[in-house]
């Protein structure tokens, strides 16, 4: 049984590599993004708005919340992609002060690039591990990813 300390020790290097794998994901998927000409952010706002359950396209508000950043971030966000074609502002049919965002045919070719891009960077960060080592990581990643929650006060 390993004591506090050990533990805590465990955990921060644990914690550190998690950062730094995190960070060099970052790197590669940038890299990876850079010549389609769209941010990692930009690329995740793209897979939301073309993956919206409700039928209809996302309201900016809808999209600030599920990428947990503040609406003005969006904003920005949906600038650049408007900018590129990729998405454009349509009004709310049920709330004229509301504005839904919407892929153009020009977004979803970028899609299928950033797809592309994504699987190709992914490759790139798992290419040391057998196919058997992938397996067990992605349980591992399911596992952490799944676990709620813990709220300290």
């Amino acid at each position: 049984m390993r004591t506090p300390s050990e533990t805590d020790t465990t955990d921060g290097v644990l914690a550190e590599q998690l950062l730094r794998l995190t960070r060099r994901l970052h790197r590669i998927q940038k890299r990876h993004l850079e010549p389609l000409g769209i941010t990692p952010a930009q690329s995740r706002l793209l897979r939301l708005v073309a993956h919206d359950e409700a039928g209809l396209p996302p309201r900016m508000a809808d999209l600030a919340a599920r990428l947990e950043v503040v609406p003005r971030a969006v904003t920005t966000l949906v600038d650049g992609l408007e900018a590129a074609d990729c998405v454009r502002r349509v009004p709310d049919p049920a709330n004229r002060r509301a504005i839904r965002i919407e892929l153009t045919e020009t977004g979803r070719a970028t899609l299928r690039r950033l797809r592309n891009a994504r699987t190709d960077a992914a490759e790139e960060i798992l290419a040391p591990l057998t196919a058997g080592q992938r397996e067990v990581l992605g349980g591992l990643l399911n596992t952490l990813s799944d676990a709620p929650a813990e709220r300290h006060c």
